[in-house]
């Protein structure tokens, strides 16, 4: 069986086990997906490239000090690690852009929602699944503010905290433009007829 074939999981183990093209594997595997994370929120291709690589010097000194648990989970796990270092960089300058489009790897501007799985974790529940995948129909007519807040919190699990902190707004904002979110939502799902769960 080709190594390009195996599981995040069984090349995190070869990689543990001193294997270094299993990792060149992950990150060729993940790269656009975590790069196109990162730079939604930096809106910064310089800033998102040195997130990226710090991520992966995190993900390098986790593994070959046998501190990974996380099995079967190693996209979330590295997701999870570049939101932390987004949120801290964002800590230390106060300052947060705005999300709209996503450059690509070829450096084209490219839709937000090319980056969002078109489908959940197993975790999910049925209602859950169906949520993510027919509000990414109409997610994308709403206002920036509440655009962004709504991908953060849905398809990346971030916390209001975590939203607030790296918008530079109160929690409390946070929750108000989710909650206009949902409203306008409501409406569309209504005009447009979608089949959804909120």
């Amino acid at each position: 069986m080709s190594i390009q074939l195996l599981s995040d999981n069984e090349l995190v183990k070869l990689y543990m086990d001193g294997n270094e093209e299993s990792l060149s594997i992950l990150v060729k595997r993940h790269k656009r997906r975590i790069f196109s994370y990162v730079y939604l929120i930096t809106r910064d291709k310089v800033l998102t490239e040195d997130i990226f690589q710090e991520t992966f010097f995190k993900v390098i000194q986790t593994l070959k000090r046998n501190q990974y648990n996380e099995e079967g989970k190693f996209l979330p796990w590295v997701l999870r690690i570049a939101k932390n270092l987004i949120i801290d960089h964002f800590r230390k300058v106060k300052k947060m852009p705005s999300v709209s489009s996503v450059i690509n790897d070829e450096g084209e501007h490219t839709c937000i929602f090319d980056i969002i799985p078109e489908t959940s974790s197993s975790r999910d529940s049925p209602q859950s699944k169906q949520f993510k995948n027919s509000i990414r129909s109409i997610v994308g007519d709403l206002p920036p503010d509440q655009k962004e807040v709504v991908i953060m919190r849905t398809y990346y699990d971030m916390s209001f905290k975590e939203i607030a902190e790296v918008t530079n707004v109160s929690i409390n904002t946070s929750l108000g433009r989710m909650r206009y979110a949902l409203i306008n939502l409501k409406k569309m799902i209504e005009e447009k007829n979608v089949e959804i769960y909120i």
